[in-house]
């Protein structure tokens, strides 16, 4: 018969040569607050990283055919003392290449980077994140304006080999440097969410950015077109931002140099209000 007293009450010691246990810390939720700077951020770098990577197709590239542009242009038409608004041709020509270059290039950074990421699926790895539509707007156009800026600078140092780089006033350069990557930046988002396939955003490059790019004074001075065409030019917000960023450089403008200012904000304010608004809507994005 087994009774009370049978019972033993043992205890049991802790073994010292087990290892210690691990404390696993919970994470807190972090506060955003009303603005996501570290996500707009993030966002921001992954544009910079995009084009970064390839660097030789996105910043090499673009600097190879300008310069073809300047020594074809050079070649054809400014051998010898040929001279526009009192300096050589080719001094004349530099400025309005680089910006040209510049836009250009804020246009393809935005554009293909959403584009790209509509047509392969992962535009909701943008999207799902507590990113804002300002703050989405915000990044992407930066990102672009970054690009430009890098081309234009590497533009530049390799144009100062063929050319003589003047310096009338560094304030309106980089205003224009700024607000015409600006302005391309936000038109390519804009195209980029209208744009459902590859054909359409060639569309808009081929019919749109390109003939008002070229047609705006990137080659020569609007006052030699005839009338009908200096009074289509004076609409058309490239003009205002080639011919600012060549006053920059060489003191000679066609426009006044505060109309151009202003036309620039007031466009830029018109595109960031619209870009902004088309991305909070989810056109072609959440759909």
């Amino acid at each position: 018969m087994i009774t009370a007293a049978t019972f033993r009450l043992t205890v049991s010691m802790p073994d010292q040569t087990a290892p210690p246990t691990t404390n696993f810390s919970i994470p807190l939720p972090r506060t955003i607050g009303r603005v996501n700077w570290r996500g707009m951020w993030e966002l921001y770098l992954k544009e910079v990283r995009r084009f970064w990577k390839v660097i030789f197709q996105t910043v090499a590239a673009p600097v190879i055919t300008t310069l073809m542009f300047l020594l074809m242009m050079v070649f054809a038409f400014g051998r010898g003392s040929t001279e526009i608004v009192g300096y050589p041709f080719e001094d004349f020509l530099v400025p309005g290449l680089i910006i040209m270059t510049m836009v250009q290039n804020a246009f393809a950074n935005t554009s293909s980077s959403i584009l790209v990421s509509k047509v392969q699926g992962n535009i909701v790895d943008v999207l799902m994140p507590p990113l804002s539509a300002l703050e989405l707007t915000v990044a992407w156009t930066l990102g672009g304006v970054t690009r430009g800026i890098a081309v234009g600078a590497v533009c530049a140092a390799t144009m100062a080999f063929f050319a003589q780089l003047h310096l009338y006033s560094f304030w309106m350069v980089l205003f224009h440097t700024v607000a015409g990557c600006l302005f391309m930046s936000l038109v390519g988002i804009l195209a980029a969410v209208w744009a459902e396939k590859f054909d359409h955003m060639a569309a808009v490059t081929n019919f749109i950015v390109t003939p008002l790019t070229f047609l705006s004074g990137t080659f020569y001075t609007v006052d030699r077109l005839p009338p009908w065409a200096q009074f289509l030019a004076h609409y058309n917000p490239f003009f205002y931002n080639i011919d600012g960023f060549r006053y920059g450089f060489l003191g000679h403008e066609t426009s006044r140099p505060l109309t151009g200012i202003a036309v620039l904000i007031g466009v830029n304010l018109v595109m960031f209000i619209w870009t902004y608004g088309v991305i909070k809507s989810g056109y072609k994005l959440k759909a």
